[in-house]
């Protein structure tokens, strides 16, 4: 009598079964799909801590920073002043301007623009290289040649407006009249935003005493503040001109409509 062959259903289980023992071939391209796949990944998750986790980190200490030498001179004014009464603002006089030439990452002002934020003020120093635009302190760059806060003709200035603490991340948010605040020893020079100009990064006339017209003598005192455009890209340059409104001594504090901001700089 000969043997019934197994049930069907039996034969299917042991060809799964068999094939579950065999070992896997692993080919070339899935290992480099793999290997692509954990590249990318990686790769997103550095732009992610370079764009927003390091840019917040940076321009946390470039606030402080730059909070810590407003303060300083703060100090120093009202130490200057005593025991006397604040100053007569009929009594400011022109502007006064400080020394012409600074060593490269030297700081010598302090920028803030409440339309970027309470805790947007800078420190200002002299070049536009890497060691100030990127620097933890710092964030600021003054163009060299350009003239000085307060001076006839333009102060031009320069930042990145993402990573790297951000120094004009809300620029294109600007409105006519804002506040432009630059802090020096010597006082506060309020400027007020008038307009916008998009160009090439090669467009460098905009930095002239009288921007596009480098013929002409300056009679305005303006601030020419230049970053990249648009936002994550160095394809054009943002530009947002301000001219000078006032300006007072240290020995007669910060501008009241920002006193009450200042006074917690440096605590």
């Amino acid at each position: 009598m000969s043997a019934e062959p197994p049930p069907r259903h039996a034969s299917r289980a042991a060809a799964r079964a068999e094939r579950a023992a065999r070992p896997r071939r692993v080919s070339v391209v899935g290992v480099l799909g793999e290997l692509l796949l954990t590249a990318g990944a990686l790769i997103l998750l550095f732009l992610g801590w370079q764009l927003w986790w390091n840019d917040a980190i940076m321009a946390s200490q470039q606030s402080a920073a730059a909070s810590d030498l407003g303060a300083e001179w703060l100090e120093e004014g009202r130490a200057a002043r005593g025991d006397a009464p604040a100053p007569d603002p009929a009594a400011y006089g022109d502007p006064v301007v400080g020394p012409a030439t600074y060593d490269d990452g030297e700081a010598f002002a302090v920028m803030y623009v409440p339309r970027f934020g309470e805790d947007s003020q800078r420190r200002v120093a002299e070049g536009t290289g890497l060691n100030v635009l990127n620097s933890t302190e710092l964030g600021i760059g003054h163009y060299p040649g350009t003239q000085m806060p307060g001076q006839v003709g333009n102060f031009a200035i320069a930042s990145h407006r993402s990573a790297y603490g951000g120094g004009m991340h809300e620029i294109e948010q600007l409105q006519l009249g804002d506040a432009i605040y630059i802090q020096t020893a010597d006082g506060w020079y309020t400027y007020r935003f008038r307009d916008f100009e998009y160009v090439t990064p090669s467009t460098v006339d905009v930095l002239a005493p009288v921007p596009h017209h480098p013929d002409l003598q300056p009679t305005d005192r303006i601030v020419t503040l230049t970053s990249c455009n648009p936002l994550y890209s160095t394809a054009e340059r943002i530009i947002a001109y301000g001219v000078l409104e006032s300006w007072q001594p240290s020995t007669a504090g910060p501008p009241a409509e920002i006193a009450d901001v200042v006074a917690t700089w440096g605590s």
